[in-house]
């Protein structure tokens, strides 16, 4: 329903036309096999259980109490993790939140924002919301960095995924200092996959100051239900980020199951273990049984381009693909907006009998779909 005129008229003139980002799909109901919007497989460590109920206590009187404001013994292991002090980490309400308080230091329509496309769909979302100007840089089908024209850009801020959203493919650290020795501007790396991945760049938060680092809970520790992100940066951008950020932006049972999860580093391990091997054995099997293109990935899904029984790829078989997998319950994502993207499928890794699943219903789509 539309605003009375007079209503409307209040927005800031930016804000009507605005649209908002899209999620992958949550469905009702049981009998789904999820894998669109990259969770985690398995559940979060048994000390987050138990940490949640130490917290809550018997008549969850502490629930009336605000949060700790600053997160400050969440800081303090995060900071323990990666050998920082707790004055080069900001936590946020998912890593979502801390990328729209680095907007809203960074960006206005005189100081753009830059980011790769493709990307995280997120980011030009908050430029946009922030009524700032945009920046993009185009990959090729090839997905290498072009470390040239990031480095060249004029952002204030540059936006880099790594491991890429939604292709999996991660950067070489090198790469990265690449960028870093000639970027002006702050680099934001965006690391939600980069516990799958082969190296990140945390070692290199040291020698770089316009350097920030993002992580997120959701994937690897299975958290993505408590929404739990922090920022490693220089102690100035943090700064920033807490004189900006809500007073209390993270709650007290968030603080609580990310500190649990964090301690148990062995049950963390084994589960980027046993996604990793599940990913790989995936992609083997799609690139070499089936014959279908799909991207080397270093993160928790797998991009992959589906090929009709006859050899046709492109978006009307991807379409094909995922409606087939829809009318059977399984939900993987599409992109249809980027021309790179549109012939492809991003499929978020499951268990082993998901993927099973997920093969075998392939496998009809050959027999059964009409030639896309």
């Amino acid at each position: 329903m539309s605003l009375p005129s007079k209503i409307s008229k209040l927005a800031l003139s930016h804000v009507p036309g605005l649209e908002a980002y899209t999620p992958g799909m949550q469905p009702s109901g049981a009998g789904w096999v999820k894998l669109n919007t990259n969770e985690c497989p398995y559940p979060p460590s048994p000390r987050v259980g138990e940490a949640l109920r130490r917290e809550i206590g018997e008549d969850g009187s502490s629930l009336r109490l605000y949060p700790d404001p600053t997160s400050g013994p969440l800081r303090a292991a995060v900071a323990a993790l990666h050998s920082l002090a707790p004055g080069n980490v900001c936590i946020g309400n998912g890593s979502d939140d801390l990328l729209n308080l680095l907007i809203r230091c960074c960006c206005d329509g005189k100081s753009p924002a830059g980011f790769t496309l493709p990307s995280y769909s997120l980011y030009p979302v908050l430029v946009s919301i922030q009524n700032g100007a945009a920046l993009a840089v185009e990959f090729d089908r090839s997905m290498r960095l072009p470390v040239e024209k990031i480095a060249g850009s004029q952002a204030r801020a540059f936006f880099l995924t790594s491991p890429n959203a939604p292709t999996g493919v991660g950067f070489p650290r090198s790469e990265i200092e690449g960028v870093l020795a000639s970027f002006r501007g702050l680099l934001i790396l965006d690391e939600a996959y980069a516990p799958f991945a082969n190296e990140d760049a945390i070692p290199l938060l040291g020698r770089f100051p316009n350097l920030v680092v993002l992580r997120t809970l959701s994937k690897a520790y299975a958290l993505a239900g408590m929404r739990v992100g922090y920022a490693l940066a220089a102690p100035e951008v943090i700064g920033w980020l807490d004189r900006v950020r809500d007073s209390y932006n993270v709650n007290r049972l968030s603080q609580a199951a990310a500190i649990a999860a964090l301690s148990d580093a062995d049950y963390h391990a084994g589960i980027v273990r046993r996604v990793k091997a599940t990913r790989d054995r995936c992609y083997e099997e799609w690139t070499k049984t089936r014959g279908w293109f799909t991207y080397r990935s270093q993160s928790n899904f797998l991009f992959v381009e589906p090929k009709s029984a006859r050899g046709k790829t492109g978006p009307a078989a991807a379409r094909s693909v995922y409606d087939f997998l829809f009318s059977r319950k399984i939900l993987v994502r599409l992109f249809p907006s980027h021309a790179l993207t549109a012939p492809f499928l991003r499929v978020s890794v499951g268990t082993d009998d998901e993927m099973g699943v997920l093969n075998q219903s392939l496998d009809a789509w050959l027999k059964q779909a009409p030639d896309a």
